[in-house]
């Protein structure tokens, strides 16, 4: 059995992975006992040391209040799922399952090193699945929602 300890937002968490098999895994945090599938692992990228350019890049688009405005790129699928592009939290779902949505419209606000940055559609539709809760903390690459 391995145990971790993980700090997240100033509460501690004692993991213990029990078992692990090819797609999910026996853990129990603070005591509870859970069994968390576990999805494919993430590629392995190398480090580039790439020099940064000696000009002073174009601000970042912001919205009326200041925050930075954050979307996924537009896909032409049926299917989008809006992914995160930083870790944080979740300070805000403004969506329900079955709202339609237009493209640019504020889906969530994710906080992310100490700023509040809107995530946006990246297409119309209707928001199919919402994979977050308000509070969460979350990774990068995180699935946010689905919209179809």
């Amino acid at each position: 059995m391995k145990e971790f300890k993980y700090t997240v937002n100033g509460n501690v968490y004692q993991v213990n992975v029990a078992h692990v098999a090819k797609d999910h895994a026996e853990v129990e945090v603070n005591g509870t006992k859970y069994v968390v599938q576990i999805e494919e692992k993430a590629e392995k990228k190398p480090i580039l040391n790439i020099p940064k350019p000696a000009t002073t890049p174009a601000p970042a688009p912001t919205t009326p209040t200041g925050a930075p405005v954050v979307s996924k790129p537009v896909t032409e699928s049926s299917v989008s799922v809006i992914k995160s592009p930083l870790p944080g939290v979740i300070l805000e779902i403004s969506v329900n399952v079955g709202d339609t949505v237009k493209k640019g419209q504020k889906l969530l606000i994710l906080e992310a090193m100490k700023m509040e940055n809107n995530i946006n559609a990246d297409r119309d539709g209707v928001i199919k699945e919402i994979k977050v809760g308000k509070g969460d903390s979350i990774l990068e690459g995180t699935n946010l929602l689905v919209i179809v």
